[in-house]
């Protein structure tokens, strides 16, 4: 049997068309598969890949699918329940060496999830273990992490990434027992949208740390959290399915006095009125409806104009690894001001040493995700393509490729 690959455009088509029907189907499952092609059953193998769900989409379709397909998802699941496996040991090993060395660490995201049971073993991949830290403590996390075997990959603004000695080299598609676990160490929670940092630490923060791995002060903060990530994400078009499923799992266990106290909590940070939290959770709300309609009314209320009225009819294909075009200036409409706006653009066309550093080391240390040849181009040659033609997003054509090529 052989595919062959799509052009641009039918595969950006068939990313949108099979990105849309797995996001409702995980929210909604129905009884009768999709009338897919051969060629967009492929795609949708790497539509699940990119956007983390195949295990919950092997648990929760009530229609098998082609037999390739069920397969792909059976084998994505083993695997991450294996690998999870491997991920909570060296977290137990963590907690060990942290409880030793008298450092207070917090398991963040995906690890937190888990242990506050929002989801079993197998249902949630994890690429990384993320911790946090108090600053006075950081140089000993970052001691233990290297005394287990780890090194110092890179660095960014956010975190500090942490790979092992003997990296193994990840699946060319999707989840794998044997992928190597990466640790990213953080020192404040924050994220920049798209030039306004927005940092919610002291939420984070508001407990007193004991030695050795801590949870979050609370399922509000950790809320919070999940949120402002994914904001982060869609400014650069790069939220996944999954983080969607993961606002939506503690939507739902939300009452409207948890939601009073995410406003009360929300307060006490430099953006009181929650305005990053309303795409997201509009987002969340388009698939699953577990939003309640006062909290999105009370979010948007913070918004500019812009934003409110974009994010009423956005949909993840536009804010994924599904949209597979570069943008020019992802995230402009998050802008805050006119003024904000113009200064973002001009970030875009003239970035800064930090930013084409950044750019150098992601190509170099993260070449699945941030390779191909437009990562090695000039920002003048940049410049002349965005005028001259529509470019690809190279973490978007990798796994699209590696999936049609499992059909040769």
């Amino acid at each position: 049997m052989s595919v062959s690959e799509p052009s641009l455009r039918a595969m950006q088509a068939a990313l949108r068309k099979t990105t849309e029907t797995l996001a409702h189907e995980l929210a909604s499952p129905g009884d009768v598969a999709p009338d897919w092609s051969e060629t967009e059953w492929l795609v949708a193998r790497a539509v699940a890949a990119i956007h983390g769900v195949s295990p919950l989409l092997a648990e929760r379709l009530r229609w098998r699918g082609p037999t390739g397909w069920a397969q792909f998802l059976a084998d994505q699941r083993a695997h991450t329940a294996k690998r999870f496996v491997h991920i909570q040991e060296l977290l137990r090993l963590i907690d060990d060496r942290a409880r030793e060395a008298g450092i207070g660490l917090i398991a963040l995201k995906g690890a937190a999830l888990h242990a506050s049971g929002v989801y079993s073993v197998g249902e949630r991949p994890m690429s990384d273990i993320d911790l946090l830290v108090r600053d006075e403590q950081s140089q000993g996390a970052v001691q233990l992490i290297q005394a287990l075997g780890f090194h110092e990959s890179h660095a960014t603004w956010k975190h500090r990434v942490f790979k092992p000695e003997n990296c193994a080299t990840p699946a060319n598609l999707g989840e794998h027992a044997d992928n190597g676990i990466t640790i990213e160490l953080h020192t404040r929670i924050a994220e920049i949208l798209p030039l306004r940092r927005v940092d919610v630490s002291r939420l984070i923060f508001a407990q007193r740390l004991y030695p050795g791995l801590n949870e979050y002060p609370s399922k509000l903060a950790l809320l919070i959290h999940v949120l402002l990530h994914a904001s982060g994400a869609i400014i650069l078009r790069d939220l996944r399915m999954l983080q969607l499923q993961d606002i939506a799992r503690l939507c739902t266990r939300m009452t409207d006095a948890d939601w009073a106290e995410v406003f009360r909590q929300g307060a006490v940070t430099d953006d009181p009125s929650l305005w990053w939290a309303y795409p997201p959770l509009a987002l969340t709300t388009h698939y699953h409806a577990c939003v309640p309609d006062w909290v999105l009314a009370r979010t948007a209320a913070g918004c500019h104009w812009l934003l409110k009225r974009v994010y009423r009819r956005r949909t993840l294909s536009d804010v994924s690894l599904s949209h597979l075009w570069i943008s020019a200036f992802p995230g402009i409409e998050w802008a805050r001001s006119l003024r904000e706006m113009l200064a973002y653009a001009a970030e875009r066309v003239v970035p800064s040493a930090e930013t084409r550093y950044a750019r150098k080391v992601f190509a170099t240390v993260q070449p699945r995700v941030s390779g191909g040849p437009w990562a090695q181009m000039s920002q003048s040659r940049r410049m002349l393509r965005w005028v001259t033609s529509r470019q690809a997003r190279y973490e978007t054509v990798r796994p699209v490729r590696a999936a049609l090529s499992e059909a040769h």
